[in-house]
């Protein structure tokens, strides 16, 4: 089998790779057309000790490393893959290219440490890093709406545990919008079933009828949501929940927020 031939079922992913690391599927191609460009000019150089996909993407950072430019562009609009741009375009480079070669590419850490010339230590660092800049950038007050004490002290946990501030926290329909209309927040953790026998999807639709927030429903009693009748939550956890399903949740909810997005 030729080169070109081994190379070639990972040339999508490079080209996706490499317009989440510039921001730009314009810029990223530029890229990608000249690394095959070096591939092509001096095959005897293409790394053989290694998979053809690591070459290949090794190639490509030789490429990248020696050329880019610190300020990534990002394709307008609120779009959740423009904010995702908006994102990472925020990112440090070396943060970022560890972020999405194992987040994204699905890389090891070690085929990381080969890609990037650092050590592995020093790549668990660059991801720590990234993760931590993310999270910085997704920061908001929270509103949760749960009647059960013990309940909403576990859900405040987590949120503060996260870096995110509890605005309140709602028994009642009532109590939700208001405390929402008082300090608007970036994101909401609803129950269904309220103190008062209200509802947690009235309270919702109350609040949204007022402004957009992304919104994550955490109740005992999925099938009320998932009824197929009307638009369903994004974001649905069942009770009894596990803290990090919760954790990932609003980490995603936040991150694909237009609200959040850098500027």
């Amino acid at each position: 089998m030729s080169l070109g031939q081994q190379l070639h079922p990972h040339l999508p992913f490079l080209r996706r790779y490499a317009r989440a690391l510039t921001g730009s599927q314009a810029h990223g191609d530029a890229y990608v057309r000249a690394a095959l460009e070096a591939i092509v000019a001096a095959p005897e150089e293409f790394p053989t000790d290694v998979d053809p996909r690591l070459g290949l993407y090794k190639t490509f950072h030789a490429i990248w490393s020696s050329s880019h430019l610190e300020d990534v562009p990002v394709s307008p609009g609120g779009s959740r893959e423009a904010i995702a741009q908006a994102r990472l375009a925020r990112l440090t480079p070396l943060p970022r290219q560890a972020l999405l070669l194992t987040a994204l590419e699905g890389f090891t850490v070690d085929d990381v440490s080969y890609l990037i010339d650092m050590e592995t230590t020093e790549v668990d660092a660059l991801v720590e890093e990234a993760l931590g800049e993310i999270e910085a950038q997704t920061r908001a007050k929270v509103l949760i709406i749960e009647d059960e004490p013990i309940i909403a002290m576990d859900i405040e946990t987590i949120v503060r545990d996260l870096g995110h501030d509890v605005t309140a926290i709602a028994v009642t329909r009532e109590d939700a919008v208001r405390e929402a209309m008082a300090d608007r927040p970036g994101l909401v953790l609803a129950d269904i079933q309220l103190a008062d026998d209200s509802s947690g999807i009235d309270a919702v639709k109350d609040i949204l009828s007022e402004f957009s927030v992304p919104v994550i429903f955490i109740t005992a009693f999925p099938e009320r949501l998932l009824t197929g009748e009307r638009p369903e939550p994004t974001f649905l956890i069942t009770k009894p929940f596990q803290r990090s399903t919760v954790k990932a949740a609003i980490s995603q909810a936040l991150f694909f927020d237009e609200a959040t997005a850098p500027a």
